[in-house]
């Protein structure tokens, strides 16, 4: 599967490859050598949490690798009056009477408690293509949907303020 990203994504996501792998993973490396040298390692604490911070690290760095090989860039830009990425979006949710306002992001920004919903997500989907006054039904499930009236549209843009998803 690839992953739509756009250039800001791919460009935040080397940098924070290029920093694990030149300055993190030295330091870290280093951290283990030192743990080690406490001595018993069936023992060492500091040994076991250097290795796994390391290995951690390893990871990250092969998850990110990973995003950037087999990502598709997509562009952040939409039509005028049409819900896109980056924009904020406000929709009454009938169900629930209540009023909610989102931004509608990619995958590797996405934070739903800061109101950050990735544009693959049942929102997201429902959203991404729609007018001020549309309906739309977001699918949750193959059992449970509920439909949403989108209300405001505020376009927004990419200004890298929203961090990459850690894990």
């Amino acid at each position: 599967m690839h992953n739509e990203l756009t250039k800001k994504d791919i460009e935040l996501m080397r940098q924070e490859l290029e920093h694990r792998r030149s300055v993190l993973r030295p330091k870290l490396i280093e951290d283990v050598k030192t743990a080690r040298a406490f001595g018993d390692l069936s023992e060492n604490f500091e040994y076991k949490a250097a290795k796994r911070e390391k290995n951690r690290n390893d990871s990250r760095c092969r998850y990110l690798e990973s995003m950037i090989k087999t990502a598709v860039i997509i562009s952040d830009k939409s039509a005028d009056g049409v819900v896109g990425l980056y924009d904020k979006v406000t929709f009454y949710v009938e169900e629930d009477d209540e009023e909610v306002t989102c931004q509608i992001v990619t995958t590797m920004r996405q934070d739903a408690l800061k109101n950050r919903v990735s544009k693959e997500s049942p929102v997201g989907k429902a959203l991404i293509g729609r007018r001020v006054g549309d309906r739309a039904t977001v699918e949750v499930s193959a059992s449970y949907s509920y439909d949403i009236v989108i209300r405001a549209i505020e376009p927004g843009q990419d200004t890298g303020e929203a961090p990459l998803v850690g894990f």
